[in-house]
């Protein structure tokens, strides 16, 4: 079969996804994309195109957006477009009757090396546990979130600087890469499918909410900059700040360390000049782009112009 002539569609949302479908949209013959319904978002409810559209509109390409996957007039449509295959990448859980559909199969790209962090959130995951390395899987979608044989994998080192964002732009490159040579090795019939074994001690990678973006103060230093970088610039490591008669939400996006003994509480804080230093477990952590509640995202020299901690303001 020629590249160009087999016929993909593609499902995907995210800005993640957009540069395995620009990789695919140069080599293959992408017949139709799938992508989220538009969705009001920000203050003023603007209703917002995801990523993977704007990408489709753009390259006028066909785009299907689904209210319910499940739905026979949309399964239907699949049908009609005789698709050969279907990649998906950061895109929402596939039914059976759609990912069955083609006849090379359904491929997905996951962020991580499976079956290691199978789940929602991976990049953020492995920086929060202090990996050292990670990357990229594609495998075969089955019944089960992320479990089916993998086709192939790419390996990448974690800089111990790599925010989310910074680890977020690199896989997503490695994964179009990845994306193209596992197509054209199904396309030649050069592919070595590996079953996913599970061990005991695998980590997953779930979804991202309100507790596990908290920062504990009591925990290791090391542990609490890798959470701050596991979660910028999104959503955010958040936590509280006591400080007077108030309470206000805190985000920190980058951070440096100290390890060192000291007396103090966690929480509290030594002020240096234009820096403070948060108190943890084994040392301090020193805030460097900070949000305060009800005030935009900026250095923390910069806030200290303005905003005035004590030696009675606590983190919490």
């Amino acid at each position: 079969m020629m590249s160009k002539k087999i016929k993909i569609i593609f499902f995907g949302t995210t800005a993640f996804a957009v540069e395995s479908l620009s990789i695919l949209n140069d080599h293959f013959n992408v017949i139709a994309v799938i992508t989220a319904e538009d969705k009001p978002a920000g203050r003023g409810l603007k209703i917002k195109e995801s990523s993977v559209k704007i990408y489709a509109k753009e390259n006028n390409l066909k785009i299907i957006q689904p209210s319910n996957l499940k739905c026979s007039s949309f399964i239907e449509e699949l049908n009609l477009l005789k698709s050969d295959l279907f990649i998906v990448v950061a895109f929402r859980m596939l039914p059976k009757s759609v990912w069955a559909i083609p006849k090379l199969g359904t491929i997905n790209l996951h962020a991580s090396l499976l079956p290691d962090y199978r789940g929602a959130a991976p990049i953020n995951w492995v920086i929060i546990n202090g990996e050292k390395i990670t990357g990229v899987s594609t495998f075969f979608i089955n019944e089960n979130i992320d479990t089916g044989d993998i086709i192939d994998q790419r390996t990448i080192k974690i800089d111990i600087l790599d925010s989310y964002g910074d680890l977020f732009h690199k896989l997503k490159k490695i994964g179009a890469d990845l994306i193209l040579n596992t197509v054209n090795n199904i396309i030649s019939g050069k592919i070595n499918l590996k079953p996913q074994i599970n061990t005991p001690n695998l980590n997953s990678a779930n979804k991202l909410n309100k507790e596990n973006c908290r920062i504990d103060w009591s925990m290791n230093t090391s542990n609490i900059y890798n959470k701050i970088r596991g979660l910028s610039p999104f959503p955010g490591a958040n936590c509280f700040l006591v400080h007077g008669n108030e309470t206000l939400k805190i985000i920190i996006y980058s951070s440096r360390i100290e390890i060192e003994t000291h007396q103090l509480d966690s929480g509290l804080i030594i002020i240096e000049k234009k820096q403070i230093k948060i108190a943890t477990k084994d040392g301090f952590l020193i805030p460097q782009e900070i949000k305060v509640q009800g005030k935009k995202s900026m250095k923390i020299s910069d806030l200290m112009n303005g905003f005035k901690f004590d030696l009675s303001s606590k983190f919490i």
